[in-house]
């Protein structure tokens, strides 16, 4: 697996390629590629159920979408100490103030050394040296951290 980049989708980007919303395009390209590791934090899970709940989706539909979404990735980043003491490193870093759900899932891009996937404009001042990141629709070319690789 050296030789593939890896990538987390952020919350974001789950629910631009489930709802086909701005940047779907750029993670059904992630999930096709094989040279491509793609993982999820563990609290991306929640916030998409919650999310498609706020929709309208069913507590049956939300569970059989996440089994589902799931099944495309390596693996689900847990939020373990590694993960707690990255997402305080980077909210510190940040200039502007970092939900700690965004906080918490690109630590775990950061603890597992992928480009974050996201469509969120408040992530883009994380530090490149703590997180790479791939945005899905950009404003401002200039504003953002291009993915190694």
């Amino acid at each position: 697996m050296t030789d593939r980049m890896r990538y987390l989708l952020d919350t974001s980007a789950l629910l631009a390629h489930y709802r086909q919303e701005t940047g779907w395009e750029g993670v059904q390209v992630l999930l096709q590629a094989d040279a491509v590791e793609l993982l999820v934090a563990s609290v991306s899970l929640t916030e998409f159920g919650r999310r498609m709940k706020d929709l309208g989706a069913t507590e049956q539909e939300v569970v059989d979408v996440l089994d589902s979404y799931q099944l495309l990735f390596s693996d689900v980043v847990a939020v373990d100490a590694a993960v707690c003491r990255a997402a305080f490193i980077i909210g510190c870093r940040t200039p502007r103030r970092l939900p700690l759900a965004d906080a918490l899932i690109a630590a775990a891009a950061h603890v597992r050394s992928a480009v974050l996937v996201h469509r969120d404009a408040h992530m883009l001042p994380i530090p490149v040296e703590w997180v790479l990141q791939q945005a899905l629709t950009i404003d401002d070319p200039d504003s953002m951290t291009p993915a190694a690789g």
